[in-house]
């Protein structure tokens, strides 16, 4: 049961500074491509100190294969009499609108939900996002890796249908709450980082935005480079499409990307991988959000045949990246 009754963490003064209200989401799709659809979605209300208001969970057509059934479970007959994604988009967006949207590698479930959106020839009223996975880093939770599974099992939140967006955002809305009052207790501030719709789709690319409205670096913009500790592990070559990434990876990063560069490059640090500030024919992976462009390392992945993945997909793989040992 969610839990919403006063707590240490609850009863010290509440940043003045914190949002007012939160919408905790999850969506399961038929993949991790910036192609791929949104086949189920659910959103946990939740108030400006974390008690939960209502929530909701539709199934959406995606008009397409459903993908890997293995994992999500919604076969083409069960999605076959769901709505289309404009038929729930305005009931979806007062579930978000004036909230900060919460997720589990949060990146990942803004893009799907902002592509959805621009398909339909709208936007989503979201303006900020809140990564779990960052702010249980913020807060220096001693988990082993950054699962969901690992984030429930430290609060003592029972999972009971993995990969069921209703009960992952039930599990995600459960250890939020613990983690909010901490922060609040601790005055933590909290990870928010703004979320830019696309104005206008198309199937073969997403639209760029200007590179000087970015954090993240790449084109158009300069930052210091930082000196990392050399990684452990050794190379295992590279990554295999619709396979997990192994620690020890070479992964390089090219153009501008949604999460704060540096914070996407220490996750893939802490979870083993080295990351290349070059492209080279052993580097395994190219993690770009403008596969077309022509920057230098995008123009010799295309040379070497390295594979090529864009922000949302590496964050999703980034979940569960194989040990050096295993194989």
């Amino acid at each position: 049961m969610l839990e919403d009754r006063p707590t240490v963490a609850s009863a010290a003064p509440w940043p003045t500074a914190y949002p007012k209200g939160y919408a905790v989401v999850d969506v399961e799709t038929t993949g991790l491509s910036r192609d791929d659809r949104i086949i189920s979605a659910a959103v946990y209300r939740l108030d400006a100190q974390g008690a939960v208001e209502d929530h909701w969970y539709t199934l959406v057509n995606p008009e397409r294969d459903p993908g890997p059934v293995w994992i999500h479970g919604l076969t083409t007959d069960v999605l076959a009499g769901a709505p289309l994604f404009p038929d729930i988009a305005e009931e979806f967006a007062a579930r978000l609108d004036g909230r900060v949207l919460v997720a589990h590698n949060a990146v990942f479930d803004w893009s799907m939900i902002a592509r959805e959106y621009a398909r339909a020839r709208l936007t989503a009223p979201v303006r900020q996002r809140l990564c779990t996975i960052a702010l249980s880093k913020e807060l220096g939770l001693p988990l082993p890796n950054h699962k969901l599974e690992s984030l429930a099992a430290h609060f003592g939140v029972i999972q009971e249908r993995a990969h069921h967006a209703l009960d992952d955002a039930r599990v995600l809305a459960e250890a939020f709450l613990p983690s909010l009052r901490a922060a609040a207790a601790g005055n933590v501030r909290l990870p928010l980082l703004e979320c830019r719709p696309l104005t206008e789709w198309s199937e073969s690319s997403v639209p760029r935005q200007p590179a000087s409205s970015y954090r993240g670096g790449g084109a158009g913009s300069w930052r210091p480079s930082r000196k990392r500790p050399a990684c452990p592990y050794p190379n295992p070559g590279r990554y295999e499409p619709g396979k997990p990434l192994k620690q020890g990876m070479r992964v390089a990063f090219s153009g501008d990307t949604s999460v704060d560069r540096e914070l996407l490059e220490d996750r893939a640090v802490d979870a083993g991988l080295h990351v290349a500030t070059s492209l080279s024919r052993l580097t395994s992976l190219l993690v770009t959000n403008d596969p077309d462009s022509y920057t230098s390392k995008v123009v010799k992945a295309k040379q070497f045949g390295t594979p090529v993945m864009d922000e949302a997909a590496f964050g999703q793989l980034l979940q569960d990246v194989v040990d050096a040992t295993d194989g």
